[in-house]
């Protein structure tokens, strides 16, 4: 169980914005949250970070209850949940979305050793205009690796 590796990328996040930093942070979970996220029933797409009295929570993050967990200690699935940063990470991340009209949104989820960890990065929403750019440029390289590294003019 100490081996298992979770890795939950949200791709539409670096498709959707233009990453200006990122971040690792810590998440404040439930036990049988983190089992839960083990068995990868954990949905990133959605969510977005937001301050509250100088803290960082995650929200629309969506972890679904764990199976063997009692009753008692089911907890809504998609319930804010404390991102851990140090206070000057805190307030460099809070100069950048007040000042800047950036936003924070959650690039991926792993495990470091026994804990959970979260990549969340400062961002900037992308123009209809660079989305095509990088349907584009995804495509060009899709068929330049199809054809062999032979380029096709």
């Amino acid at each position: 169980m100490v081996g298992e590796k979770v890795n939950i990328v949200n791709r539409k996040a670096r498709f959707d914005y233009e990453v200006v930093s990122t971040w690792e942070a810590g998440i404040a979970l439930a036990g049988s949250e983190v089992r839960s996220i083990r068995e990868g029933r954990v949905s990133i797409r959605e969510a977005y970070c937001k301050f509250d009295n100088g803290e960082l929570y995650l929200v629309d993050c969506h972890i679904a209850a764990y199976a063997q967990a009692g009753s008692h200690v089911r907890l809504p699935p998609a319930r804010p949940r404390k991102l851990l940063l140090k206070k000057h990470e805190l307030r460099r991340l809070e100069g950048g979305v007040g000042a800047k009209g950036l936003t924070i949104v959650p690039l991926k989820m792993y495990n470091r050793g026994p804990y959970i960890k979260m990549e969340i990065a400062l961002v900037r929403g992308k123009k209809r205009v660079d989305k095509r750019r990088a349907i584009k440029e995804r495509d060009l390289a899709r068929e330049q690796r199809r054809l062999g590294g032979r380029l096709r003019v």
